[in-house]
């Protein structure tokens, strides 16, 4: 028998999902967990999960820091983040820490069961056109809760372009980033076209703002 577990706070959505994973297939169980103490003592008792499908946004801890949690204490167990939060670097950082899949809430239940078939059978799933974040980061949906001192390349950035941004948040040109790290300015160009990439916007003053917004730390950069 197939057995999922959904770990989700709201209850609306989370009998919404248990309703719809029932139809994964005819011999399923669906359990769930409205936080994510009562979804460890679940998992302690009730034996092997097939899946565990995690809201990013539960009560009482951090949801980067529960993945990673699950991650260490069921290593053969998929774990995928179902989560409204959905820009780039939030889906970077759900991957990096070894989650199976990252699934809109935004999906439809069509969607969203492709998505859990495409885990089920081993494989990563990871939307298709993901990040599109608001043209203005200051309308942008409100952020998951972050741990202090996100670390460069928990949200996509080489070495390379975290120094190009560090520089950036000081307020360096392009011309002052290249002299500064012996590199030409088209050269330069590249980076913080990457870096935009990266953190899913589109200007200098959408970076900057990203930057607070996800803690990011660039103490270890140069």
């Amino acid at each position: 028998m197939l057995k999922l577990l959904v770990v989700e706070d709201h209850a609306l959505v989370r009998e919404g999902l248990v309703r719809l994973l029932g139809q994964v297939e005819e011999d399923v169980q669906v359990f769930d967990s409205a936080d994510f103490e009562s979804a460890l003592a679940m998992l302690d008792s009730e034996g092997d999960f097939d899946l565990l499908l995690l809201d990013l946004a539960l009560p009482g801890i951090d949801g980067f820091a529960g993945l990673d949690i699950l991650r260490r204490r069921y290593p053969a167990m998929p774990v995928a983040v179902v989560s409204a939060f959905d820009d780039t670097p939030t889906i970077t950082r759900v991957m990096n820490l070894g989650a199976s899949g990252f699934i809109p809430k935004a999906y439809s239940g069509e969607a969203l069961l492709s998505a859990v078939g495409e885990v089920l059978a081993g494989n990563i799933f990871r939307p298709n056109g993901h990040g599109q974040q608001s043209s203005r980061m200051d309308d942008a949906t409100p952020l998951p809760p972050y741990r202090i001192n996100v670390q460069p390349e928990e949200v996509g950035l080489t070495s390379r372009q975290a120094q190009v941004l560090a520089l950036m948040v000081r307020g360096l040109s392009n011309r002052d980033i290249a002299e500064q790290l012996d590199l030409s300015e088209g050269t330069v160009k590249i980076h913080v076209t990457a870096v935009f990439k990266a953190l899913g916007v589109n200007s200098r003053t959408q970076a900057l703002v990203a930057v607070a917004r996800y803690g990011i730390d660039f103490g270890n950069v140069f």
